[in-house]
């Protein structure tokens, strides 16, 4: 349907078909310049267009409509000089725009703002990004050691479960991360009710942060085999052992970790100037009915895993019998700034736990050109004239002087914390008048006036006399001891019913509240209060925490003279002792694993160097404050 404003085609069917229309035609006239003017341009005698074939004269495209050719406009035709009345808006003008702009320059208050906020976001991002996390992970670790909590807290990256209830990994669901070769903090082996188990001293629920249940067929202990354990290849002299470590092969008929001992072949040549009579003296081996094994030494997991605090536990066959002694198994701990079995990472460092400057921290305990105090000159070891301490003295104490070789922290007025490498046996097993015992001790220095902890009541616990006794060996001049001494279950031997048993201790690091329980046969027989070993004024000692040290555990099963005698003539070998498991727990506000590793590689790689300033290591031993100045 045609409109009045829709434009038709010019021929006469058109203009006749038109009659039809509301609006009736209107003749119009050829446009001339009073047409223009009429319309509100500029007049002009030329046509701008050729006739409309529009019969209306009102219409839009006769009103708007101009020609393709801007040529023909006239003086319509707009040129870049012709001025319009919004020109200011967009031509420049130099002076004008110098007052606005100042000329170009950033150096005005607004510029200059712009910038300012530009470089507090790159800052505040770096800031996020880079120097959060650097100031988290170093400066939160000293704040921690050097007795600063509330900066700890606000430092210190805190692990997260992720939803889970357990540090180890376990997510809400109980599942485990399943790493190649079952590697992970928590064996995925481990028994679901064994993430969880009761404080031996409180109604408080631990959680398990580290398992290993010994379950992998074929897994290997040589060095670097293993992310927690290692089987070094050594002799153990500083404790008079009889044996060298080697690699053997053999058959058993359980899962578990075994340590074996055999009397050496015809074969073997000892390599040391000592009665080396006894092959693999330490030897630690993965074994199940379905293979052949490899027994590999001692197993030790020094600077691979480490904790401080909560409970360890291990399961055990203990070898031979119950009734013949000779034997020396044992599951042990230790500092990590020592090796078990290298004297030279040991020497100034073991059986230390102390973080005084006085003089127990100087060699023999005694002050320099002096025999005093009385105490350390008498009633110690019969074996050295009498005195107390044989211990060359502490090598990383609060006593050395700004400057010298130390791992640190630093206390905030300059001093450093007293490091060592102290030692907690989960047990050591012994054959004591024909029935199986275990010595569960802890080894100290500084040292008592003769070797005695304070053995009040409120300082030591025996949870069952007729179970446990204090050990009558209190130390000598190379450590102090507290130690329990008791009965085992008699059938958990190699060579009685083979059963498993559990031991372990459960301890709180520290001064305050701080203590050591030990667990035998799945239960707890006694304790040291960290009161037991407060300051001696006999020996001017000052208290000896309970061990703070990042700890590492061992197993190993030894054979020396020096542990209770050997029954040579009754003795079988060779004998095994089987580990089914270790597990260590801590309360879910109190996590705390991880090693220390020091410097020094070759204190812990080599075990001949039997000496920290010995001829062969040669290495200075820092300065002491007390011991001629700084």
């Amino acid at each position: 349907m045609s409109t009045p404003l829709k434009r038709q085609e010019y021929s006469p069917v058109a203009s006749a078909s038109n009659s039809n229309l509301a609006i009736p035609p209107t003749p119009r006239s050829p446009s001339t310049a009073s047409n223009y003017t009429e319309r509100g341009f500029p007049g002009s005698p030329i046509s701008s267009r050729s006739p409309s074939p529009s019969p209306y004269f009102n219409s839009l495209s006769d009103k708007y409509s101009l020609n393709p050719n801007p040529a023909e406009w006239g003086a319509t035709a707009l040129t870049m000089g012709t001025p319009e009345p919004d020109d200011y808006l967009h031509n420049p003008d130099p002076k004008r725009d110098l007052k606005s702009d100042k000329g170009g320059t950033i150096c005005t208050a607004r510029g200059l703002v712009n910038l300012g906020c530009l470089f507090i976001l790159a800052a505040g991002c770096i800031a996020l990004f880079i120097g959060l996390p650097i100031i988290s992970s170093y400066l939160g670790l000293a704040y921690r050691l050097t007795g600063f909590p509330l900066a700890s807290h606000l430092l210190s990256h805190k692990q997260t479960t992720q939803g889970g209830f357990n540090f180890g990994g376990t997510n809400a669901t109980g599942q485990l991360p399943v790493m190649p070769g079952n590697r992970g903090l928590i064996d995925v082996n481990t028994p679901q009710d064994a993430y969880t188990k009761q404080s031996y001293m409180s109604s408080d629920m631990l959680e398990l942060v580290f398992s290993d249940e010994f379950n992998v067929e074929g897994r290997s202990f040589y060095p670097g085999d293993d992310p927690y354990w290692e089987a070094p290849n050594l002799h153990y002299w500083g404790t008079g052992r009889l044996g060298m470590v080697r690699s053997r092969r053999g058959d058993d008929q359980k899962w578990g970790i075994s340590h074996y001992l055999e009397q050496a072949g015809p074969g073997w040549q000892p390599q040391f100037d000592v009665p080396l009579r006894y092959d693999s003296v330490m030897v630690c081996t993965v074994i199940s009915a379905r293979s052949e094994r490899t027994s590999l030494k001692q197993c030790d997991g020094r600077n691979k895993f480490c904790f401080t605090g909560g409970l360890i536990e291990t399961s055990v066959i203990l070898p031979g019998s119950n009734n013949v002694h000779g034997l020396w198994p044992a599951v042990w701990t230790m500092g990590n700034l020592g090796r078990a079995g290298f004297g030279a990472s040991l020497e100034g460092l073991w059986p230390y736990s102390y973080d005084s400057c006085d003089v127990g921290t100087l060699e023999n305990q005694t002050y320099p050109g002096q025999n005093a105090p009385l105490a350390a000159t008498e009633n110690g070891d019969p074996l050295y004239g009498g005195v107390l301490s044989y211990l060359q003295g502490q090598r990383l104490s609060a006593c050395t002087c700004p400057g010298e070789s130390h791992p640190g922290p630093v206390r905030k007025d300059g001093t450093y914390v007293g490091r060592s490498a102290p030692e907690i046996d989960i047990f050591e097993a012994t054959v004591d008048g024909g029935i199986g015992k275990v010595s569960q001790s802890a080894q100290w220095a500084p040292f008592n006036a003769a070797y005695q902890f304070s053995n009040t009541s409120n300082n030591y616990a025996i949870y069952d006399p007729d179970i446990t006794v204090l050990n009558p060996y209190i130390g000598g001049a190379y450590q102090q001891t507290t130690s329990g001494l008791s009965v085992t279950d008699q059938d958990c031997y190699e060579l009685d019913k083979g059963c498993y048993s559990v031991y372990g201790f459960e301890y709180v690091p520290g001064f305050d509240n701080a203590y050591i329980t030990w667990i035998s046969d799945d239960k707890r027989v006694w304790t040291v209060m960290a009161g037991g070993l407060g300051p001696d004024s006999l020996t001017d000692i000052s208290a000896r925490p309970i061990p703070q040290e990042p700890m590492y555990i061992i197993a190993n099963l030894g054979f020396s003279v020096n542990f209770g005698g050997i029954d040579f003539a009754n003795i079988q070998l060779p004998a095994t002792m089987m580990i089914d498991y270790i597990r260590v727990y801590q309360p879910s506000n109190a996590k705390d694993i991880g090693c220390d590793p020091p410097g020094y590689k070759e204190a812990y790689t080599n075990f001949n160097l039997t000496g920290w300033g010995s001829p062969q290591y040669n290495q200075t031993v820092p300065k002491n404050r007390l011991n001629g100045g700084c």
